[in-house]
């Protein structure tokens, strides 16, 4: 039963992570990255389709994105997509490829970007933080119930402790790398 617990939380951990990890991928760092176009959606025949599977993206130069669209006709639709989207980028296209150029950062807007990947590491902590309360709730109530002695339950609750605080680290790894890379200059 414990051995349930800890992978119940092990999981969540792991979601909160992964959930970190993409949204971090959509905060420009000033280098061209294919992930920052992951949120645009396309109108292709009618149905929102992700850039990615409408287009191929390659970076050409390290400020440099060019987005070819597998269907000419895109191209228009895939410049206002771009443009309605929060980036801040302005493409230019040649009628068959769209050059989406990648400004360097000023250190105010890289201040800016630092804060919110520490906004959103803070969210991350959060959900492992509930999934530790849910955990310990689970675990004093198997004791209760009389499935569990009192000291597998203290036993289990410092198990859990341990996997929360093992997560929060990776999170601040990920955290680290994602702010030293915003920062760069």
């Amino acid at each position: 039963m414990l051995n349930e617990i800890y992978e119940d939380l092990e999981s969540g951990s792991d979601k909160a992570i992964t959930r970190l990890r993409r949204e971090l991928a959509r905060i420009r760092t000033g280098r061209a990255n294919p992930s920052i176009l992951e949120g645009i959606t396309v109108d292709y025949y009618g149905q929102p389709t992700p850039l990615s599977q409408a287009a191929s993206i390659k970076v050409p130069e390290p400020r440099l994105l060019t987005i070819t669209p597998w269907d000419k006709s895109l191209i228009g639709p895939i410049e206002r997509a771009i443009n309605m989207s929060d980036l801040g980028l302005s493409p230019s296209n040649d009628g068959s490829l769209i050059r989406l150029p990648i400004p360097a950062l000023t250190q105010e807007r890289r201040q800016e970007l630092a804060k919110a990947a520490r906004k959103a590491a803070e969210d991350a902590r959060i959900a492992v933080r509930n999934a530790r309360r849910d955990a310990n709730d689970l675990v004093k109530s198997l004791e209760k119930d009389k499935e569990i002695s009192e000291d597998e339950m203290h036993r289990g609750t410092a198990k859990v402790q341990e996997l929360t605080d093992a997560a929060i680290r990776k999170i601040d790894d990920v955290l680290a790398d994602k702010e030293k890379e915003i920062l760069e200059v």
